[in-house]
Protein backbone atom coordinates (compact mmCIF):
# COMPACT_ATOMS: atom_id res chain seq x y z
CA UNK A 1 0.00 0.00 0.00
CA UNK A 2 1.31 3.38 -1.10
CA UNK A 3 -0.55 6.18 0.93
CA UNK A 4 -1.55 7.56 4.32
CA UNK A 5 -5.57 8.41 3.91
CA UNK A 6 -8.82 6.92 4.78
CA UNK A 7 -8.92 5.16 1.59
CA UNK A 8 -5.30 3.09 2.61
CA UNK A 9 -6.72 2.85 5.82
CA UNK A 10 -9.77 1.22 4.82
CA UNK A 11 -8.46 -0.98 2.26
CA UNK A 12 -5.75 -2.22 5.04
CA UNK A 13 -8.49 -3.29 6.60
CA UNK A 14 -10.62 -5.23 4.23
CA UNK A 15 -7.26 -6.84 3.27
CA UNK A 16 -6.18 -7.96 6.66
CA UNK A 17 -9.52 -9.67 6.98
CA UNK A 18 -8.53 -12.12 4.38
CA UNK A 19 -5.05 -12.19 4.52
CA UNK A 20 -2.00 -12.65 6.86
CA UNK A 21 -1.20 -9.02 7.74
CA UNK A 22 2.66 -10.46 7.87
CA UNK A 23 1.79 -10.28 4.01
CA UNK A 24 0.83 -6.46 3.90
CA UNK A 25 3.47 -3.61 3.83
CA UNK A 26 2.23 -0.11 4.46
CA UNK A 27 3.99 3.10 2.93
CA UNK A 28 3.78 6.29 4.11
CA UNK A 29 5.63 9.37 4.24
CA UNK A 30 4.77 11.18 7.85
CA UNK A 31 7.38 9.48 9.75
CA UNK A 32 4.92 10.60 13.03
CA UNK A 33 1.97 8.96 11.73
CA UNK A 34 4.44 5.86 11.25
CA UNK A 35 5.47 5.82 14.37
CA UNK A 36 2.05 6.03 16.23
CA UNK A 37 0.59 3.07 14.21
CA UNK A 38 3.77 0.94 15.19
CA UNK A 39 3.12 1.67 18.41
CA UNK A 40 -0.95 1.57 19.18
CA UNK A 41 -2.21 0.58 15.76
CA UNK A 42 -4.28 3.04 14.70
CA UNK A 43 -3.76 5.48 12.06
CA UNK A 44 -4.03 8.85 13.75
CA UNK A 45 -5.16 10.90 11.05
CA UNK A 46 -7.83 9.22 9.39
CA UNK A 47 -10.37 6.27 10.00
CA UNK A 48 -8.75 6.33 14.02
CA UNK A 49 -11.40 3.72 15.24
CA UNK A 50 -9.73 0.96 12.97
CA UNK A 51 -7.33 -1.47 14.63
CA UNK A 52 -4.28 -1.91 12.40
CA UNK A 53 -2.71 -5.50 13.14
CA UNK A 54 0.27 -5.16 10.73
CA UNK A 55 3.84 -6.06 12.54
CA UNK A 56 5.76 -2.87 13.00
CA UNK A 57 8.28 -3.66 10.13
CA UNK A 58 5.85 -4.09 7.26
CA UNK A 59 5.24 0.04 8.04
CA UNK A 60 7.70 1.66 6.25
CA UNK A 61 8.79 5.46 4.80
CA UNK A 62 11.54 3.41 2.60
CA UNK A 63 8.76 3.19 -0.39
CA UNK A 64 11.73 1.20 -2.95
CA UNK A 65 11.73 -1.11 0.47
CA UNK A 66 7.79 -1.29 0.15
CA UNK A 67 7.07 -2.22 -3.46
CA UNK A 68 10.35 -4.35 -3.65
CA UNK A 69 8.26 -7.28 -1.26
CA UNK A 70 4.83 -6.58 -3.04
CA UNK A 71 3.58 -8.32 -5.85
CA UNK A 72 0.50 -6.19 -6.02
CA UNK A 73 1.02 -2.49 -5.22
CA UNK A 74 -2.10 -0.40 -3.99
CA UNK A 75 -1.62 3.39 -4.99
CA UNK A 76 -3.81 5.41 -2.85
CA UNK A 77 -2.52 9.24 -2.74
CA UNK A 78 -3.77 12.11 -3.75
CA UNK A 79 -3.03 12.28 -7.65
CA UNK A 80 -1.69 15.85 -7.82
CA UNK A 81 0.80 14.33 -5.30
CA UNK A 82 1.75 11.25 -7.69
CA UNK A 83 4.86 12.08 -9.48
CA UNK A 84 6.37 13.68 -6.27
CA UNK A 85 5.43 10.45 -4.52
CA UNK A 86 7.37 8.26 -7.07
CA UNK A 87 10.15 10.21 -7.57
CA UNK A 88 13.07 7.71 -7.19
CA UNK A 89 10.62 5.28 -8.09
CA UNK A 90 12.09 3.40 -11.72
CA UNK A 91 10.32 1.13 -14.35
CA UNK A 92 12.91 -1.53 -13.06
CA UNK A 93 11.16 -1.27 -9.83
CA UNK A 94 7.68 -1.57 -11.28
CA UNK A 95 8.54 -4.37 -13.70
CA UNK A 96 6.34 -7.40 -12.96
CA UNK A 97 4.26 -6.02 -10.32
CA UNK A 98 0.60 -5.47 -10.59
CA UNK A 99 -0.34 -1.86 -9.90
CA UNK A 100 -3.98 -1.07 -8.27
CA UNK A 101 -4.91 2.23 -8.71
CA UNK A 102 -7.54 3.82 -5.38
CA UNK A 103 -6.84 6.91 -7.15
CA UNK A 104 -10.33 9.00 -8.20
CA UNK A 105 -8.26 12.22 -10.38
CA UNK A 106 -6.04 13.01 -12.99
CA UNK A 107 -2.01 13.28 -12.72
CA UNK A 108 -1.84 17.20 -13.39
CA UNK A 109 0.45 19.08 -16.04
CA UNK A 110 0.73 15.55 -17.67
CA UNK A 111 -3.28 15.16 -17.68
CA UNK A 112 -3.64 11.75 -17.77
CA UNK A 113 -5.41 9.15 -15.48
CA UNK A 114 -3.70 6.99 -13.45
CA UNK A 115 -3.69 4.16 -15.70
CA UNK A 116 -2.14 6.20 -18.91
CA UNK A 117 0.23 8.21 -17.04
CA UNK A 118 1.71 4.43 -15.45
CA UNK A 119 1.95 2.87 -18.55
CA UNK A 120 3.50 5.81 -20.56
CA UNK A 121 6.30 6.96 -17.73
CA UNK A 122 6.66 3.67 -16.49
CA UNK A 123 6.19 0.95 -18.80
CA UNK A 124 3.66 -0.75 -16.78
CA UNK A 125 1.76 -3.14 -19.27
CA UNK A 126 -2.07 -2.13 -18.91
CA UNK A 127 -2.70 -5.46 -18.31
CA UNK A 128 -0.82 -5.21 -15.34
CA UNK A 129 -2.91 -2.19 -14.10
CA UNK A 130 -5.85 -2.55 -12.00
CA UNK A 131 -8.04 -0.02 -10.96
CA UNK A 132 -10.87 0.28 -7.84
CA UNK A 133 -13.83 2.03 -7.70
CA UNK A 134 -16.93 2.51 -5.96
CA UNK A 135 -19.83 3.16 -5.10
CA UNK A 136 -17.99 3.22 -1.93
CA UNK A 137 -17.20 6.03 0.98
CA UNK A 138 -13.77 4.72 3.33
CA UNK A 139 -16.11 5.51 6.59
CA UNK A 140 -18.55 3.47 5.72
CA UNK A 141 -16.14 0.47 5.76
CA UNK A 142 -14.35 1.37 8.69
CA UNK A 143 -18.31 1.17 10.15
CA UNK A 144 -18.68 -2.17 8.52
CA UNK A 145 -21.83 -1.03 6.47
CA UNK A 146 -22.37 -3.28 3.41
CA UNK A 147 -20.60 -1.48 0.22
CA UNK A 148 -19.77 -2.85 -3.43
CA UNK A 149 -16.08 -2.26 -5.47
CA UNK A 150 -15.72 -2.92 -8.77
CA UNK A 151 -12.21 -3.86 -9.79
CA UNK A 152 -11.74 -2.77 -13.31
CA UNK A 153 -8.81 -3.67 -15.36
CA UNK A 154 -8.51 -5.68 -19.28
CA UNK A 155 -6.41 -8.72 -17.19
CA UNK A 156 -9.94 -10.06 -15.62
CA UNK A 157 -8.07 -12.55 -14.11
CA UNK A 158 -5.87 -10.24 -12.60
CA UNK A 159 -8.86 -8.22 -11.39
CA UNK A 160 -11.11 -11.30 -10.32
CA UNK A 161 -7.93 -12.06 -7.85
CA UNK A 162 -7.66 -9.32 -6.68
CA UNK A 163 -11.25 -9.07 -6.03
CA UNK A 164 -11.64 -11.79 -3.85
CA UNK A 165 -8.57 -10.44 -1.45
CA UNK A 166 -11.05 -7.46 -0.74
CA UNK A 167 -14.48 -9.39 -0.44
CA UNK A 168 -15.72 -9.82 3.13
CA UNK A 169 -19.06 -10.32 4.62
CA UNK A 170 -19.53 -6.46 4.31
CA UNK A 171 -17.39 -5.48 1.13
CA UNK A 172 -19.36 -7.21 -2.29
CA UNK A 173 -17.09 -7.02 -5.33
CA UNK A 174 -17.82 -6.48 -9.34
CA UNK A 175 -14.72 -6.87 -11.91
CA UNK A 176 -15.11 -5.22 -15.02
CA UNK A 177 -13.05 -4.62 -18.39
CA UNK A 178 -13.56 -0.86 -19.03
CA UNK A 179 -10.50 0.21 -17.08
CA UNK A 180 -11.02 3.59 -19.11
CA UNK A 181 -14.36 4.34 -18.85
CA UNK A 182 -14.44 3.53 -14.82
CA UNK A 183 -11.38 5.11 -14.29
CA UNK A 184 -12.77 8.42 -16.41
CA UNK A 185 -16.28 8.06 -14.48
CA UNK A 186 -14.47 8.14 -11.26
CA UNK A 187 -12.90 11.41 -11.74
CA UNK A 188 -15.68 13.08 -13.58
CA UNK A 189 -18.28 11.95 -10.57
CA UNK A 190 -15.63 14.43 -8.23
CA UNK A 191 -16.39 17.23 -10.48
CA UNK A 192 -20.13 17.01 -10.45
CA UNK A 193 -20.02 16.03 -6.38
CA UNK A 194 -18.82 19.38 -6.27
CA UNK A 195 -21.11 21.07 -8.23
CA UNK A 196 -24.11 19.24 -6.26
CA UNK A 197 -22.37 21.08 -3.11
CA UNK A 198 -21.69 24.16 -4.83
CA UNK A 199 -25.65 24.56 -5.62
CA UNK A 200 -26.50 23.11 -2.13
CA UNK A 201 -24.56 25.88 -0.58
CA UNK A 202 -26.51 28.74 -2.81
CA UNK A 203 -29.48 27.42 -1.41
CA UNK A 204 -31.12 24.75 -4.11
CA UNK A 205 -33.09 22.05 -3.05
CA UNK A 206 -33.47 18.59 -4.08
CA UNK A 207 -35.63 18.53 -6.53
CA UNK A 208 -33.09 20.98 -9.23
CA UNK A 209 -30.02 18.75 -7.39
CA UNK A 210 -31.79 15.51 -8.99
CA UNK A 211 -32.29 17.08 -12.29
CA UNK A 212 -28.67 18.44 -12.11
CA UNK A 213 -27.66 14.75 -11.09
CA UNK A 214 -29.50 12.99 -14.23
CA UNK A 215 -27.85 15.60 -16.49
CA UNK A 216 -24.02 14.60 -14.87
CA UNK A 217 -24.73 10.68 -15.71
CA UNK A 218 -25.40 11.77 -19.13
CA UNK A 219 -22.49 14.34 -19.33
CA UNK A 220 -20.33 11.19 -18.16
CA UNK A 221 -21.36 8.41 -20.92
CA UNK A 222 -20.94 11.61 -23.92
CA UNK A 223 -16.95 11.75 -22.34
CA UNK A 224 -16.54 8.19 -21.50
CA UNK A 225 -18.16 6.88 -25.00
CA UNK A 226 -15.97 9.53 -26.75
CA UNK A 227 -12.56 8.47 -24.94
CA UNK A 228 -13.46 4.87 -25.44
CA UNK A 229 -16.94 3.64 -27.34
CA UNK A 230 -17.09 0.16 -26.37
CA UNK A 231 -20.34 -1.54 -24.93
CA UNK A 232 -20.67 -0.21 -21.30
CA UNK A 233 -24.03 0.00 -19.07
CA UNK A 234 -23.82 3.75 -17.65
CA UNK A 235 -26.52 2.31 -14.98
CA UNK A 236 -24.40 0.07 -13.46
CA UNK A 237 -23.11 0.60 -9.97
CA UNK A 238 -19.51 1.59 -11.36
CA UNK A 239 -20.77 4.97 -13.25
CA UNK A 240 -24.04 6.09 -11.94
CA UNK A 241 -23.60 4.02 -8.16
CA UNK A 242 -20.59 5.82 -7.61
CA UNK A 243 -21.63 9.38 -8.92
CA UNK A 244 -24.62 8.88 -6.42
CA UNK A 245 -23.21 8.22 -3.36
CA UNK A 246 -20.24 10.81 -4.37
CA UNK A 247 -22.76 13.66 -4.83
CA UNK A 248 -25.13 13.19 -1.94
CA UNK A 249 -23.53 11.45 0.97
CA UNK A 250 -22.50 13.62 4.08
CA UNK A 251 -18.88 11.64 3.97
CA UNK A 252 -18.09 13.47 0.29
CA UNK A 253 -14.87 15.84 0.51
CA UNK A 254 -15.82 17.17 -3.01
CA UNK A 255 -19.45 17.59 -2.20
CA UNK A 256 -18.03 19.33 1.38
CA UNK A 257 -15.74 21.23 -0.69
CA UNK A 258 -18.73 22.29 -3.44
CA UNK A 259 -20.64 23.62 -0.09
CA UNK A 260 -17.93 25.68 0.84
CA UNK A 261 -17.99 27.19 -2.39
CA UNK A 262 -21.07 28.41 -2.95
CA UNK A 263 -21.23 29.51 0.93
CA UNK A 264 -18.39 32.00 -0.17
CA UNK A 265 -15.43 30.61 0.59
CA UNK A 266 -12.50 30.81 -1.81
CA UNK A 267 -11.17 27.79 -2.87
CA UNK A 268 -7.68 28.33 -0.58
CA UNK A 269 -9.75 28.76 2.68
CA UNK A 270 -12.31 26.03 1.72
CA UNK A 271 -9.08 23.65 1.12
CA UNK A 272 -7.27 24.59 4.56
CA UNK A 273 -10.46 24.27 6.40
CA UNK A 274 -11.34 21.12 4.96
CA UNK A 275 -7.15 19.92 5.67
CA UNK A 276 -7.69 16.93 3.04
CA UNK A 277 -7.63 16.98 -0.94
CA UNK A 278 -11.15 17.08 -3.11
CA UNK A 279 -10.01 15.50 -6.10
CA UNK A 280 -12.33 17.21 -7.93
CA UNK A 281 -10.99 20.52 -7.74
CA UNK A 282 -7.95 19.63 -9.83
CA UNK A 283 -9.59 17.27 -11.94
CA UNK A 284 -11.95 20.29 -13.81
CA UNK A 285 -8.73 21.91 -14.58
CA UNK A 286 -7.22 19.03 -15.80
CA UNK A 287 -10.43 17.86 -17.96
CA UNK A 288 -11.06 21.18 -19.22
CA UNK A 289 -8.15 20.68 -21.37
CA UNK A 290 -8.38 17.33 -22.12
CA UNK A 291 -11.86 17.78 -23.36
CA UNK A 292 -10.29 20.44 -26.11
CA UNK A 293 -9.59 17.18 -27.48
CA UNK A 294 -12.82 15.59 -27.46
CA UNK A 295 -14.97 18.64 -27.46
CA UNK A 296 -17.82 16.86 -25.73
CA UNK A 297 -20.81 19.08 -24.39
CA UNK A 298 -20.06 19.13 -20.97
CA UNK A 299 -22.01 22.18 -19.34
CA UNK A 300 -21.42 20.94 -15.63
CA UNK A 301 -17.89 20.50 -16.02
CA UNK A 302 -17.80 23.80 -17.80
CA UNK A 303 -19.68 25.35 -14.89
CA UNK A 304 -17.93 24.63 -12.01
CA UNK A 305 -13.92 24.89 -14.05
CA UNK A 306 -15.40 29.01 -14.05
CA UNK A 307 -16.58 29.03 -10.40
CA UNK A 308 -12.77 27.73 -9.22
CA UNK A 309 -10.81 28.37 -11.84
CA UNK A 310 -11.80 31.58 -13.80
CA UNK A 311 -13.31 32.97 -10.29
CA UNK A 312 -17.04 33.44 -12.07
CA UNK A 313 -19.61 33.99 -9.32
CA UNK A 314 -21.37 30.57 -8.62
CA UNK A 315 -24.80 32.13 -7.96
CA UNK A 316 -24.82 33.66 -11.66
CA UNK A 317 -22.83 30.48 -13.13
CA UNK A 318 -25.11 28.18 -11.51
CA UNK A 319 -28.46 30.35 -12.60
CA UNK A 320 -26.83 30.44 -16.33
CA UNK A 321 -26.63 26.32 -16.06
CA UNK A 322 -30.15 25.57 -15.13
CA UNK A 323 -31.16 27.33 -18.33
CA UNK A 324 -28.85 24.61 -20.19
CA UNK A 325 -30.26 21.40 -18.32
CA UNK A 326 -33.28 19.01 -18.56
Amino acid sequence: MIGGGSWATAIIKMLSDNISTKEIYWWMRNTEAITHLQKYKHNPNYLSSVEIRLPENNISGDIAGVIKQADYIILNVPAAFLKETLKGVTAEHLKGKKIVSAIKGIVPDENQIIGEFLNEKYGVPLSDILVISGPCHAEEVALEKLSYLTIASINTDAASFFASLLQTRYIKTNVSDDIFGTEYAAVLKNIYAVASGICHGIGYGDNFQAVLISNAIREIKRFVDAVHPISRDIKESAYLGDLLVTAYSQFSRNRTFGNMIGKGYTVKSAQLEMNMVAEGYYAVSCMHYINKKYKVDMPISRAVYAILYEKHSPQIEMRLLTEQLN
